[in-house]
């Protein structure tokens, strides 16, 4: 497997580098953004990891140019910056998912098997699932990858409770804020509810359920 690391700072790349050599994944090196959509253009990428503080083109920018490029390449965003807004402005852009800074070995290395395994199930499983839900553009949405769409819907279709987003993200293994954004699409859509359930000690939780298809 090729990893494509864009980032800014030498030591980061090396860091990134090593964690990739742990898996035996091949890594392709991009010391901005313009290097980065270079190397795209001339390797067969699996998945890209992409830093958002870069100086010429951020990774705003890079991420755009990037999904305009290749429509199905998971892209996740190596981030400090846990703002919801930040992340809305990504996925609007294409991003994929995300990895918080400071990044551990074992969480990026599970996180890029994991997104493996999402495109794997997306060929798999994708084409079932669009076939049941044959009567909107649910899968025609700005700023949302049909991967990440492919398997909540599929883990929120299989599960009888209602789960809150930090239950649905511990079990799927997505960032919070890609789950919450794909919530409230599928809400937008109608084929998600809300239930709120009120705790004995605490705020009252939202609680998400699938709609019977």
């Amino acid at each position: 497997m090729k990893i494509l690391v864009i980032d800014d700072d030498a030591t980061v790349r090396f860091m990134l580098s090593e964690i990739c050599a742990i898996a035996n994944w091949e890594v392709v090196i991009g010391s901005n953004g313009r290097e980065g959509l270079e190397a795209l253009t001339k390797n067969e990428i699996d998945v890209v990891l992409v830093d958002y503080h870069m100086p010429e083109m951020d990774g705003l920018q890079t991420v755009q140019h990037l999904r305009r490029m290749d429509r199905n390449v998971p892209i996740l965003v190596l981030t400090v910056d846990e703002r919801q807004e930040i992340a809305d402005r990504f996925l609007d852009l294409g991003a994929t998912d995300f990895a918080l800074k400071p990044v551990k070995a074992p969480d990026l290395i599970s996180r890029i098997q994991l997104h493996m395994r999402l495109a794997q199930y997306t060929r798999t499983m994708g084409n079932e699932i669009s076939e049941r839900l044959p009567a909107d553009d649910l899968f025609e949405t700005k700023g949302i990858s049909k991967t990440t769409l492919v398997h909540i819907i599929s883990y929120l279709r299989t599960n009888p409770q209602p789960c809150t987003v930090d239950e649905i993200t511990q079990e799927v293994g997505l960032a919070y804020p890609t789950v919450y954004r794909t919530l409230v699409h599928l809400m937008q859509k109608g084929k998600v509810r809300t239930i709120i359930s009120y705790q004995k000690v605490g705020r009252p939780k939202n609680k998400y359920e699938w709609l019977k298809d």
